[in-house]
This record gives structure tokens, C-alpha cells and sequence, in this order.
């Protein structure tokens, strides 16, 4: 073997070795982020946006909104910040959407704050941050269960603690959602955001 097919060799080994140490880091990172699971300690919830199809909550944002309904009927002294814009495609803010169906399954509007400008996970925890009272340092956050680790360490480096309630993924969209959220994850690891 030449000298340059041995380099290239190693090369290759030691590219796929490095992807499979990556994805396998990834997985333990999104799997300790939901971790610890949420008891009503905090007096703050917030709930992130996902898609809404002109005014309907997709199949994502509706497994966090159960999620959601789940930990405020439990615990009813909790409110829940909502948070989520509005995108080109859709008929109302994230956030509109997700307090119109938690109104219809029997949460109290005075326990919903709506945060409608955010436009991304960093967003959605910065400018919930800001809605809550200067006192407060740490809340929950719900969102699907692939994506807490990623909100949970925006929120700490927002000096925001939290902990987690899990939300399930749709079958549909969970391996593009993963693979996309592990890319992610290594992006807020090394920027911040």
C-alpha cells in the first residue's frame, strides 16, 4: 500500500471514529436533558413553539401542549409562559395558538403569559426570560423530549436553572429531528446559542 492510500486510510477511520464518538455524545447529552424531571418547585413553566398549520397546533407543538396541560392541571399554581412567533406561513403566533388550546381544555388565561416575537430556541428562552419577574432564576421547560437538553443549556447560559418536562416526538418526524437536533446541540455547545 502507498504511503498516501495508508494516509487516506487513517483519515477515513479517524473521521468515522470521530462521528460515531459525536453521535454517541450527542445521545447521552439529550438523553441527561431531561433530567430532572419537573415537581411544581419552580412557579414558572415555559412551553416552546413548534409549527402551527394556519391556527392549528401541528402534531409537535400538540404533544407539548398535552405535555403542558399534564404538569398545569397538577400542578395549578404554576403559570405558563407561551412562547413562540409567527411564521410567513402561519395564521397566528405560536403562542396564540398554543394559549387557544389550553384555554379549551380548561387552564385559567390569567395562568398563561404570551411571548410572539421569538424566532428560534434562544429566542424563545431570552425573551421568555424577560416576561418573568426579576426575582425569578429559574422555571421549567417544557418541549418535546429531543430538545431539552438544548432549551435547558440556552437557559443556563442565560443564567436561567431549570429542569424538564418531556414531551413526546411524532413518530413522523422524530429521526429528521434528531439527527437535525444532535447538529444543533454541538452549535449551541461551542457559540452559546
Amino acid at each position: 500500500m502507498t504511503p498516501l492510500k495508508t494516509t487516506v486510510k487513517i483519515t477515513v477511520i479517524l473521521l468515522l471514529g470521530l462521528l460515531i464518538f459525536l453521535w454517541m455524545l450527542t445521545g447521552k447529552w439529550m438523553q441527561d436533558g431531561q433530567s430532572p424531571t419537573a415537581n411544581g418547585t419552580h412557579e414558572y413553566a415555559i412551553v416552546l413553539g413548534a409549527k402551527v398549520n394556519g391556527d392549528i397546533p401541528s402534531l409537535s407543538l400538540r404533544y407539548r401542549l398535552e405535555a403542558a396541560l399534564d404538569y398545569a392541571t397538577k400542578y395549578p399554581h404554576v403559570k405558563l409562559v407561551l412562547s413562540g412567533g409567527q411564521g410567513n406561513d402561519e395564521h397566528i403566533s405560536e403562542a396564540e395558538s398554543m394559549k387557544g388550546y389550553l384555554i379549551d381544555n380548561g387552564i385559567n388565561e390569567e395562568r398563561l403569559i404570551l411571548e410572539s416575537s421569538s424566532t428560534s430556541t434562544y429566542e424563545n428562552i431570552l425573551f421568555s426570560k424577560e416576561l418573568l419577574p426579576s426575582s425569578i432564576h429559574s422555571a421549567t421547560i417544557i418541549t418535546s423530549d429531543y430538545h431539552l437538553a438544548r432549551a435547558r443549556l440556552i437557559a443556563s447560559n442565560l443564567n436561567l436553572q431549570s429542569d424538564a418536562v418531556k414531551a413526546k416526538t411524532p413518530k413522523v418526524v422524530e429521526a429528521k429531528s434528531r439527527i437535525r437536533e444532535r447538529l444543533a446541540l454541538l452549535k449551541t455547545y461551542i457559540v452559546g446559542r
